[in-house]
């Protein structure tokens, strides 16, 4: 199986215009996330998808593969669907690894591989048992609710299943809870079909494309990593990056 790692990549953001160029110590933040996939062992290449020249001409200098998209692309899968038609046939299946997760795990990326290996497999993604009650009450961190198989079920901003009976505050205590940890992997001939999905009610709802592919039918297989992840989505998160790489 040809598995390609793709890297959606875009400057404009609301809340952090330009941040994969953004400097973490001697390199960029596009600049780390690539050299973390490249560690990878389940990955035969890696690319960068972007719609913003001066992040390409980064990346050249750098000695990665770019490929430009279209700037009118509402997610990255968006993004790696026309990415993958670009850089060529042949590739089985595509890990979507996230532009501002400057020190994702090469261990994680080959978590998605190994789901992908599975035939019945068209999606999968990460999973990481939550432990802090903060983390089950923040909005910001996706949950997910899991099948006997490890299928998700439902992705929600709440804590989710609400535990009859108990406080908020114990619910950790009885029982397993698990956030979402945002990295995919697609197997290439279902994405012209993730891409061609309208919008469903549920994804308008909690703003979380995955609920889409649920609301359609798809199956999203997880499995388990121990890692956290750190998203930089605004310049607070930058400085704590820096603090957290020094």
């Amino acid at each position: 199986m040809k598995i390609l790692g793709i890297i959606p990549a875009r400057f404009a953001s609301t809340r952090f215009p330009g941040k994969p160029l953004a400097m973490i110590g001697d390199k960029s933040m596009i600049e780390r996330v690539y050299y973390q996939a490249k560690l990878a062992k389940g990955l035969d290449a890696v690319i960068i998808a972007t719609d913003d020249e001066r992040i390409a001409e980064h990346v050249r200098g750098f000695g990665a593969k770019v490929v430009m998209t279209s700037p009118n692309h509402l997610s990255g899968t968006d993004r790696c669907a026309e990415a993958v038609l670009k850089y060529g046939h042949g590739w089985d299946a595509v890990v979507n690894i996230q532009g501002d997760e400057p020190f994702i795990k090469p261990e994680q990326i080959d978590l998605i591989v190994d789901c992908l290996m599975e035939d019945a497999v068209q999606i999968a993604t990460l999973v990481k048992v939550i432990s802090d009650a903060s983390d089950l009450m923040n909005p910001n961190n996706p949950k997910v609710i899991l099948k006997y198989n490890r299928e998700a079920i439902y992705f929600s901003r709440q804590a989710l299943p609400y535990f009859k009976g108990k406080e908020i505050g114990e619910w950790l205590k009885h029982h397993t809870y698990y956030k979402h940890i945002g990295i995919y992997g697609y197997r290439t001939s279902i994405l012209p079909q993730l891409t061609a999905m309208p919008q469903g009610k549920l994804e308008i709802a909690e703003s979380l494309e995955q609920l889409r592919w649920l609301e359609y039918g798809m199956h999203i297989k997880t499995k388990i990593t121990e890692f956290e992840t750190i998203a930089i989505d605004t310049p607070e998160d930058l400085v704590r990056a820096k603090l957290l790489l020094s």
